[in-house]
């Protein structure tokens, strides 16, 4: 028989057990009513329809107002699942122009939570998108036979020219991980994929709005919920201006047809980027709408990766075009003065190392070797400054030394441009070497790194911005394609001057030379009587084929307003490619137009190919 005791403590807990499957029962309604919006949608789409009201994208211009990339109507199908049950899908599908098995596998991938987490049967779903005005004239017709299906109007962009792809970028399809990154995209949104679609989405996409439609009893709508008293109206996205020159941007591209490589322009006052072309590119308006999973396929089966942007993805030996660095470093360090002369018999020869060199006079000093693109000159100043012990006490000290010179030049690093995907390059440090060679190596063991060859990678970008830390004398602004964006100022990072460790006066005598390379020297092509060009070739050695041809250079020499680098792969000499378009693109930038001779010069590189376009017609055969 049970004591007192023991009732009273069943009693107790009894009770605690009646008490905790109230709590229970009032939290799960708690939960249910308030914190759940699969009810509150449920009830809502009884009588209301929100419907979101997308924005405008912003428009894009050149530097010169000429308008770029802009809007066009398109609408997407939406559906309601709960409201959908008994449609004619056989009528529905041949109304779209779609198949039933397509049909069945987007209404599968519509309820998959894990490809749409924002699913819910009771709100309006994505089914197929970005029709165009005609598509959807057709199916508008017949829109009242297909219950729980409505359409959305919005835009989609528009390229007006077959220009600047790697530049501008493109639109598409959010995916799982940018609706996890924002909260303001929903399944079915656009998001900027490439170029500055990318980096200035969060300007260009606007601001969403929504409209509150009301319903009756059998879903049909009956207007605006208290004449539009809740509705928020969508607001336009912010319009770029670029920085980029369409006119010169177009002969860029002329000019590199049926090449690989790139061309890069800067203005040096500003960074701001006049042009940039990666070579092979492709039209712009293969990536709009529906086509573009076709296209980038299509793209992607080219060996010549068009879809690269070889200007800030590129790494290639900036080859000759380095000496320019190695001359400031050396003057700044005191291993050389503007009159040490160094002897150049057809190269650097040194304890049975020798590195090769063209005939010119020997020996020479500073300026002549720069002017000539002298090997065994630059050899020698890498030499005496890594063997200099007084100076550093081990040739790590003056890798690291030398190192610093050349990340301070915009080397080893990304600029910070404002497109996705740059690179930084190669400058190697004294750790490397270290490992490479178990701490035994010396200044013969790097040598090659003096004229641009080795283990230094640039891209075409830095090898630009190169020049135009010369043009100004020691400093250089942080490359950017955007000029202006409507109603905000330019970000710090591109208005604040980055000085080198280089003083000017050693500057001046590196223009000097490279004045004296277009007027006698390796750069003769870019020579004029218009205005005065400083130059410098490159020949960069490829292990795996024809050398490439380099030029990096700016104009006019005191007062420059256009840097520019030219990387032709499997070019050859500098002057054989780098050097006359280079100097057709300054050109054009600085008189507005090419000379009669200057235009017959461009058809001549224009038709001049060297690489067979990937054939994507047979290829698909």
């Amino acid at each position: 028989m049970a004591t007192k005791y023991e009732l009273e403590k069943r009693k107790y807990v009894l009770g605690g057990a009646a008490i905790l499957i109230v709590v229970v029962y009032l939290v799960r309604l708690f939960s249910l009513q308030m914190l759940s919006e699969d009810f509150k949608r449920n009830a809502d789409s009884n009588a209301f329809l929100r419907r979101i009201q997308f924005p405008a994208r912003g428009a894009i211009t050149d530097r010169n107002g000429k308008l770029l990339v802009y809007n066009q109507p398109a609408y997407d199908i939406m559906v309601v699942m709960t409201e959908q049950m008994g449609v004619d899908t056989l009528d529905l599908c041949a109304s779209l122009g779609i198949t039933r098995d397509w049909y069945e596998r987007r209404m599968a991938e519509i309820k998959d939570r894990s490809r749409n987490p924002g699913y819910s049967r009771y709100t309006q779903q994505l089914f197929m998108s970005q029709l165009s005005s005609e598509e959807f004239s057709r199916f508008r017709e017949k829109l009242f036979r297909f219950p729980g299906f409505y359409v959305q109007k919005r835009s989609i962009r528009q390229y007006q020219h077959a220009h600047l792809a790697h530049v501008l970028g493109d639109v598409g399809e959010v995916g799982p991980d940018d609706i996890k990154a924002d909260e303001y995209y929903q399944p079915g949104d656009y998001i900027g994929k490439l170029g500055v679609e990318r980096s200035y989405e969060r300007q260009l996409r606007g601001v969403k709005g929504s409209e509150i439609l009301l319903r009756d009893a059998r879903g049909r709508i009956k207007g605006r919920y208290q004449e539009g008293r809740f509705d928020q109206a969508p607001v336009p996205g912010r319009n770029l201006t670029l920085s980029i020159d369409l006119d010169l941007q177009a002969l860029g591209e002329r000019l590199m047809q049926g090449k690989l490589g790139s061309i890069v322009a800067i203005e040096p006052k500003t960074g701001e980027v006049l042009c940039m072309v990666s070579s092979p590119t492709y039209d712009p308006r293969m990536m709009i709408g529906r086509q573009r999973g076709r296209s980038n396929i299509v793209l992607g089966q080219d060996p010549h990766k068009p879809l690269l942007n070889r200007a800030i993805m590129g790494q290639y030996p900036p080859g000759s075009t380095f000496k320019t660095g190695q001359a400031l470093t050396f003057l700044q360090e005191g291993i050389i003065t503007p009159s040490t002369p160094f002897s150049c018999s057809h190269g650097f020869h040194f304890r049975g190392l020798t590195v090769g060199c063209h005939g010119h006079g020997s020996p020479l000093p500073l300026v002549p070797a720069i002017a000539t693109s002298c090997n065994g000159y630059f050899c020698w100043g890498l030499y005496h400054m890594f063997s200099n012990r007084r100076k550093y006490p081990r040739v790590q000290d003056a890798m690291t030394t030398w190192k610093d010179y050349m990340v301070s030049m915009g080397f080893g690093y990304p600029l910070g441009i404002d497109l996705p995907g740059e690179k930084r390059g190669m400058i190697p440090n004294a750790p490397y070497y270290d490992k490479a060679y178990k701490a035994s190596w010396n200044a013969l063991t790097v040598i090659s790194i003096a004229i641009g060859q080795g283990e230094v990678n640039l891209t075409p970008l830095q090898i630009a911005n190169l020049g135009a830390t010369i043009a100004n004398r020691g400093y250089y602004f942080v490359p950017h394609v955007v000029k202006e964006v409507e109603g905000e100022s330019l970000d710090t990072l591109y208005t604040r001057p980055r000085r080198t460790l280089v003083d000017k006066e050693n500057y001046d005598i590196v223009v000097q030379g490279m004045r004296a390379a277009v007027t006698g020297g390796t750069c003769r092509g870019a020579n004029n009587s218009w205005y005065e060009v400083c130059g410098k070739t490159g020949t960069a050695q490829n292990p795996h084929g024809q050398d490439h041809s380099v030029f990096m250079g700016f104009a006019p020499m005191n007062d420059p307003q256009i840097a520019i680098c030219v990387y032709v792969e499997n070019g050859h000499y500098g002057a054989t490619f780098g050097v006359p378009i280079g100097a057709l693109m300054m050109e054009q930038y600085l008189r507005g137009s090419l000379s009669e001779s200057s235009e017959l010069r461009a058809q001549q590189f224009e038709s001049t190919h060297l690489y067979k376009p990937f054939d994507y017609v047979a290829d698909a055969e």
